[in-house]
This record gives C-alpha cells, structure tokens and sequence, in this order.
C-alpha cells in the first residue's frame, strides 16, 4: 500500500539521481533542439521512451547523418540492458500485485536500478517506494529536457559540449565505484572492448559489446578466484 512514508522515502532516496538528471538533462534538451524537436516533442519522447543514453543517440546520431533504420537499431541494442535491470529485480516483485511490478519494470533507469538494488539488500524497501524513486527520477529528467529545449533556442551552446555531458556522467559513476580489482577488471576491458569495436566499424554496437566484454572477463576473474579459494 502507498503510503506519505513510503513516499517520503522514495523522494529523498531520489534526490540524488534527480540532480543528476538535470545536469544532463538540460544538454540533451539542447540536443534535441538542435535537431528541430519542440518542447512538446521532447516532453512525450522524454515521458514514453526515458532512457538517457537512447535519448542522448538519436540527435547525435541524427547530426552525423546515420540512417534511420541505424538510429532504432544501435538504440534498440544499447537499451537491451534495461531487459536485464528488470529480470534482477524480478524476485523483489513476487508479493507485489503485476501492474505495480510491470510500471516498475518499465520504468528502472541505470541510476534508479542502482539506488533500489542496495535498499531491496540493505531490506526495509519495497516496490511501491522503488517505482516512485523511478517515476520522481523521470518527472526530473523529463522537465530537465523541456528546459534544454528552452536554453538551446535562446543560448547558442556549442554542440560537442552538450554532447559530452553523457559521457561525463558515466565517468563520474565509474569514478564513484569501489576500487576492487573485479571492477577496475570490468572497466578496462569495457574500454578496450569499446575502442576495438570503434576501429572495426561498430560504433553504433560499441557500448553493449564494451559492457558485455568487462561484464565476462570480470565475471572469469571472480570465477577463478573462487576456485583458488575453494583448492586451498
């Protein structure tokens, strides 16, 4: 049951990713400016697709000229992850009724998956405060695009700078990382991985292969490590 608790909670425990999205997403309004979307436009695209990273490919990708059915495919691919997200928090769902699960499924981000996955470990959570974690992290990040819109027809912003600020983020979550080896395994490989799938021509395939790649070679270090416990 929702309760002005619950809430409670769900908001302070989004704060955090609701000020992140808007120092981004006020570049990626500006983006879509760019390419000729109106606030309306925006507002619907931001309340119906909400994913940073799909959001962030399309005017990018539209800018250099990519093709349609490149633009749906490469953020298609990249948001195979959210599938993922779901299917982790699935067994936190078992008690919950299905159109709560469902609106929660279809609205975890990277960010809000994150912040639920400790408190879901941490216990004293439930899927009624994660849903609204997700929904008060979308409401921001969707009024975030609104006002890029704004900005971007009345400021002249160079576009490189609006079009780094994803890549600043995921640098600043790599950074707040612990500095284990299984996750400075994780990185390297997914850098490495992304730079060898950008000199073969898979710049649009890039991100999820790189993630994939640290995903299994920090997976087989962990692997191995248990193994080497377990022989002693």
């Amino acid at each position: 049951m929702i309760t002005r608790a619950h809430l409670k909670d769900a908001f302070f425990a989004a704060v955090p990713i609701m000020l992140g999205y808007v120092a981004i997403g006020i570049p990626c309004g500006i983006l879509c400016d760019s390419i000729g979307l109106n606030a309306l436009q925006v507002l619907i695209l931001s309340a119906l697709f909400y994913s940073g990273a799909g959001q962030f490919m399309i005017p990018n990708m539209y800018l250099t000229g990519a093709p349609l059915a490149s633009i749906i495919a490469s953020v298609s691919l990249v948001n195979t992850r959210q599938m993922l997200y779901s299917a982790s928090l699935a067994p936190e769902c078992e008690g919950a009724s299905k159109r709560l699960s469902f609106l929660f499924a279809a609205t975890v981000t990277d960010e809000s998956y994150g912040v639920s996955i400790e408190r879901f470990k941490a216990g004293d959570w439930s899927v009624d405060r994660a849903l609204f974690v997700n929904l008060f992290s979308q409401t921001s990040w969707a009024l975030s695009n609104v006002a890029g819109v704004f900005v971007g027809s009345l400021v002249d912003i160079p576009l490189p700078i609006a079009s780094f600020a994803m890549t600043s983020i995921f640098i600043c979550l790599l950074f707040m990382q612990k500095l284990t080896a299984p996750n400075i395994i994780a990185a390297v490989s997914a850098i490495i991985g992304v730079y060898v799938c950008k000199l073969l021509g898979l710049a649009g395939a890039a991100i999820i292969i790189g993630a994939l790649i640290g995903v299994a070679f920090a997976f087989a270090y962990c692997m191995v490590v248990q193994r080497r416990k377990g022989a002693r």
